[in-house]
Formats: C-alpha cells, sequence, structure tokens
C-alpha cells in the first residue's frame, strides 16, 4: 500500500492549534497521557491473550519503555501491548476522539483556567495528541498482536497526517516525539533530561502496574548501563493508608478517572472472611459532562488477585452510582471471565452490595461530618442519587436517609426528610411536595396559596426524576407524600363559622359547577370549589392516583403511551371573577358568552401550573376578544 497524506477535520484542526498554542501551562502532563495509554495498551494484550491463548502474541516481559536521544532530540514512549491495525490508527488516530470533539472544544474554550483546560485532555480520551504540546513532529508506528504488518502515523499537528504500511514494527506501539526547544519562561522543559522524565513518571504514574523502564545516561567509556524502572508499580489499595500520602490517592483518581481535579472523597474498603476483595473507590468534585447521556462510562475497574481484568465493569456499582471511579481487586473469581458472566456471579452481587452501602454510608457521614463538602456532592449528584429511590428498594432508607431537599421553609437551605418532620405543625399527617422547573415556577404556583397563608412546609422538587420517585416512595416514617396538586387537600377549617361558610358556598355554586363541568367535558372530569386556592381564581389538579401531565410527558419521550388523563378545575369561590360569573350564570338565560369566560378561566389554569391551553391559537383569539371589548 503506498504513503497517503490525509486532512484533518475541521473540529480536530482546531483542537490541534488549541492544544499546540493556547491553554496548557503545565505540559509535564504529555507524558503522564502517553504513558497511560501505554499501560491500558498492555491491560488490554494481557487480558486477549487470557481469553485466546492460541493469539500470536509475546506477554512474557510486557513492560513500557521510555528512550531518549538528546543529540536528535527524541523522546520515545514504547509499548510491547495490544498495538493498533492499519484501519484502527485511521478511525482512533486520525479522527481524534471519534466522538465528542466538538463538545471537548467548547468545554476547552470555557475553561476558567490553565489547570482545568489540562485536564480535559484525558476526559475527552485525545490524551495521544498532548504530545504536540512539546513536539514539532509525532510519529507512531505500531503493530497490532497477532498481525504481520504494521503502520506508520505521522504528523506536524497542522493541516494533515500521512499513513504508510510498514513490514518490520515490533508488536505494540511506539510514539516518537521530535521535541521543541526548551522554554522554560513558557513551561516547556527540557524533555530530553532524564531527571525531568522520572519525576514525571514518579509524579503522574508511580501507581502504573506494568513497569515504566528507561536506560540511564551512560559515561564516556562505561558500558551500556541496564534499563532502569522509574514506577514503583505498588498497588494503593493493597497498601495500608499510612503508607499512602493523599496526592497518591489523588494522581491515581486522576488517571483511572479523566479527571483533573482533586476526587472530593476517596473511600478504602477491605473485605475479608468468606469471599475476599479490597476496593478503592472516589467521589469526583463535580459531574461529568455526559453523565446522563446514553453513552456515558460507568463501572469501576475490575481487578483479580492484582491482574487487570476491565476497564468500566458496570456489575459492581448499581447505575445510580455511575459516577463513582475506583478499583476493586477481587482474590477467588476466575481470571477468563466475561461481562455476561459477571452478571450472574454471586460473588459480584455480594461485592455490590457491599460497595453500595459503603458508598452511601460514607456520604451520609459527609453530611454529619462535613456540610460544604455533602452540599457539593448533593449539588453535582442528587439528581442521579435519587433515581436509586424507585430502581433499588433495598437502599431507599439509606438514599432518603441522606437526601436533601429545596423547601419553603428556608429560602437557601435545604432540609432533610427527617427534619421537615420535625417541623410539622401539630395535626399535620401528610410530608407535602410540588414539583416543577424551577422554585420560582413552584413558590409562584397558585397550589401553594393556602399552603403559604397557613405557613405549611412546601418540599419544591425540580428534577425530573422527582415526579417518580415521590410517586413510588409513597411516605416516609409512616408519614404519607403527598403532591398538593394532586387530589383533595384538606386544611382543616378555621374554626365553626368558616366550616359553615363553606357548605353554604358548596351549596350556592352548585349549579355553576355542574354547568361548567357540561362546556369542559372534554378536558375535565370534574369541577369543584377549592380549598387550597386563596389568591387565583381556578388551578387545575390531578386526582389522587392519576399520573400529572409531566410523569406522562415522560413516559412519551421514552416510548411508553400512556392514556391522557381527564383532570380536575378548582375555581376559588371568593374570587372576584368566579363570582362574578356565578351570579350571571343564574340571571342568564342565554350563556354563550359565559362559556367562553369558562374556557379562558380554564386556559388561564392551566397556564398557571406551567402547561399549555389544548387550543392555544383559540385562547389567544379570545382573551384579545375580552381584551378589546374591556377598553
Amino acid at each position: 500500500m503506498p504513503t497517503e497524506t490525509l486532512e484533518f477535520q475541521v473540529e480536530a484542526r482546531q483542537l490541534l492549534q488549541l492544544m499546540i498554542h493556547s491553554v496548557y501551562s503545565n505540559k509535564d502532563v504529555f507524558l503522564r497521557e502517553l504513558v497511560s495509554n501505554a499501560s491500558d495498551a498492555l491491560d488490554k494484550l494481557r487480558l486477549e491473550k487470557l481469553r485466546d491463548d492460541s493469539l500470536d502474541a509475546d506477554v512474557s516481559d510486557l513492560h513500557i519503555e521510555i528512550d531518549i536521544d538528546k543529540d536528535a532530540r527524541t523522546l520515545t514512549v514504547r509499548d510491547n501491548g495490544i498495538g493498533m491495525s492499519y484501519d484502527e490508527v485511521g478511525q482512533l488516530i486520525g479522527t481524534i476522539a471519534n466522538s465528542g470533539t466538538a463538545q471537548f472544544l467548547q468545554e476547552l474554550r470555557e475553561a476558567k483556567d490553565a489547570a482545568g483546560a489540562e485536564g480535559l485532555i484525558g476526559q475527552f480520551g485525545v490524551g495521544f495528541y498532548s504530545g504536540f504540546m512539546v513536539a514539532d513532529e509525532v510519529t507512531l508506528v505500531t503493530r497490532r498482536a497477532g498481525e504481520s504488518q504494521g503502520t506508520r502515523w505521522t504528523s506536524r499537528g497542522e493541516d494533515t497526517y500521512t499513513l504508510e504500511p510498514v513490514g518490520d514494527a515490533p508488536q505494540g506501539t511506539s510514539v516518537t516525539l521530535h521535541l521543541k526547544p526548551a522554554d522554560p519562561e513558557n513551561q516547556l522543559h527540557d524533555y530530553t533530561s532524564p531527571w525531568k522524565i522520572g519525576e514525571i513518571i514518579k509524579r503522574y504514574s508511580d501507581f502504573i502496574t506494568w513497569p515504566v523502564r528507561m536506560v540511564p545516561e551512560r559515561g564516556e567509556g562505561d558500558e551500556a548501563p541496564e534499563p532502569e524502572t522509574l514506577n514503583s508499580m505498588k498497588a494503593l489499595w493493597a497498601r495500608s493508608r499510612d503508607e499512602v500520602s493523599d496526592d497518591e490517592y489523588h494522581e491515581l483518581y486522576k488517571h483511572i478517572g479523566h479527571d483533573w481535579r482533586d476526587p472530593l472523597e476517596t473511600i478504602r474498603l477491605q473485605a475479608e472472611g468468606t469471599f475476599e476483595f479490597q476496593a478503592l473507590l472516589f467521589l469526583p468534585a463535580h459531574a461529568p459532562h455526559d453523565l446522563f447521556t446514553r453513552d456515558f462510562r460507568r463501572g469501576v475497574q475490575l481487578y483479580v488477585r492484582r491482574v487487570f481484568i476491565m476497564d468500566d465493569c458496570e456489575a459492581l456499582l448499581p447505575p445510580y452510582l455511575r459516577f463513582v471511579k475506583g478499583v476493586v481487586d477481587a482474590a477467588d473469581l476466575s481470571l477468563n471471565v466475561s461481562r455476561e458472566i459477571l452478571q450472574q456471579d454471586r460473588h459480584i452481587e455480594m461485592m455490590r452490595r457491599r460497595l453500595t452501602k459503603k458508598v452511601l454510608s460514607t456520604v451520609k457521614d459527609m453530611m454529619a461530618k462535613d456540610r460544604d463538602r455533602y452540599t457539593t456532592f448533593w449539588r453535582e449528584f442528587g439528581t442521579v442519587l435519587k433515581e436509586g429511590l424507585v430502581t433499588d428498594p433495598e437502599n431507599r432508607d439509606a438514599i432518603l436517609a441522606l437526601a436533601s431537599f429545596a423547601t419553603t421553609h428556608d429560602d437557601t437551605e435545604p432540609t432533610t426528610l427527617s427534619s421537615y418532620v420535625e417541623r410539622m405543625k401539630d395535626g399535620q399527617d401528610d410530608i407535602y411536595y410540588l414539583t416543577g422547573e424551577s422554585r420560582q415556577s413552584i413558590e409562584n404556583s397558585p397550589h401553594m396559596e393556602a399552603f403559604r397563608d397557613r405557613g405549611i412546609e412546601v418540599l419544591l422538587l425540580t428534577d425530573p426524576v422527582d415526579e417518580v420517585w415521590a410517586d413510588a416512595v409513597g411516605e416516609y416514617e409512616g408519614k404519607k407524600l403527598r403532591s398538593v396538586a394532586k387530589g383533595q387537600i384538606d386544611l382543616g377549617a378555621d374554626d365553626d363559622a368558616a366550616e359553615g361558610e363553606r357548605e353554604k358556598q358548596t351549596e350556592d355554586y352548585a349549579g355553576l359547577l355542574g354547568w361548567m363541568k357540561e362546556q369542559l367535558d372534554e378536558d375535565i372530569k370534574e369541577v369543584r370549589l377549592s380549598s387550597r386556592l386563596t389568591v387565583s381564581p381556578a388551578c387545575v389538579v390531578s386526582d389522587a392516583g392519576d399520573l400529572t401531565p409531566a410523569l406522562e410527558n415522560m413516559y412519551r419521550a421514552m416510548g411508553q403511551e400512556v392514556p391522557r388523563a381527564r383532570r380536575i378545575l378548582e375555581v376559588n369561590p371568593g374570587h372576584p371573577l368566579v363570582k362574578g360569573l356565578n351570579e350571571a350564570y343564574k340571571e342568564r338565560e342565554d350563556r354563550t358568552g359565559l362559556t367562553e369566560t369558562t374556557e379562558l378561566l380554564h386556559g388561564l389554569a392551566v397556564l398557571a401550573e406551567g402547561g399549555q391551553p389544548k387550543d392555544p391559537a383559540r385562547f389567544v383569539k379570545l382573551m384579545a376578544d375580552r381584551l378589546e371589548r374591556a377598553l
């Protein structure tokens, strides 16, 4: 095959220019990324050989090698791992992060500081290109294990790159950087210095499980020295806590979590007994950009007796803890294990239960001992954690105990359910809540009026999942969870006089309510007097057993067809509009105009809760006609 010269995509060129010229102050991270990629390639080869013993690949001395040529000013990072085929080089290297490039560019431009920009390299899987920060030209030579032909990729990081087959490439991948001149003022160090390379490896890659070797400088007349191993290769999770610094834990997290910030919390777990395993887990300090996307890679790394088995082992933690990163090292699992086997393995299920409970108890401890860190955690991950209230009944009580919610009790501080129960008024049996798109829209909802007047606390739930879990949970400590927008709300009469007034109103408005029901029969199954309105003329509510409109829309968005429920229109007998409508109903025989008023009243109630009238054009016309007549 001849040498091909190909053009980078437009976004890829923009990305390269940003990486080369703009944002990175600490250029040392290029070596961390190249070593990390090499380590992944070694893991993949060892696993592939384990699963397919017929694979023609040498796994007797898997390692990473760093070679410096001071005269040529080149630095080479070489591994004898899985390697890449010609097509894979074109797909994985030529196109740059075959997904997410646009998102990477956007976040790169929005990064608030250089440290934040640096971390985006690993997060978006474009670590290979960090080499262009320190090199004028990059050459990659690779051969996939089991294949006879290799591939060479070369680029100066500008508009094009070349691809060509090579016949004598060793197994694995080597990346050679043709280094730029050192420029200390711009944080561009001399990367031909063995001391500098050793310092970077020790700082960023000491925990890599494969040896990272480099031949030391040779003195005049001396024999060629033996390669030195630069990293300790000690599994941090297997070392006692007092042997490991927080910085070492943080660097491990950054390596496996592709993050640039320190983790919010480090969690250690050592299980002994009938089934032994060790775990080192991390709670991130911020939510990844793709946490709620279908392609989000969740799960922790799985090892068996210090041998790497798989990345992103989903079976070890439930989906609602998908943000947790870390390592789990089991003692008794088979080395030749697949994702399908893991889903059925009872040992994996035991580990999953222990790990889940440990993460939840850690968050609860954080809530009690370090409120600021808990606040950060809940702000970033509370929404996803609440999914567990629906999907994990076994741990529902534990999640409820550490959850917090916005409340009318305080404008800024959220509350726990236990604190809400402690503040409940005498005679109050239920925990009241209302869902909506924002705190402001909920607080301005007509449904809140009576609760606000009586000083009854209401939880303000603004996440889409709140619609689902509140219905699924049902109660907390014997107190029923009740939406203030569903069913009849009886907050109790103030006195006998108020009760008598309500009975009189019910009798007085009976005719109007029945007639309004006839006019709105397609959309409304009942019209009744409201006990929750004090200011607004009307509101719409769902029956106690019905789905709310938001929940209906959510199910339809997921492809589930649900029947559209007819709702209930409640009117405020103390409002001048409703009083006038009742008087006009009694006095007039021609009620054509009143029919339009009824339509408008219903439309206004739908708008007030954030919905849309069934026929917006007709609603606007009726409103315009009424406004014109009022002039």
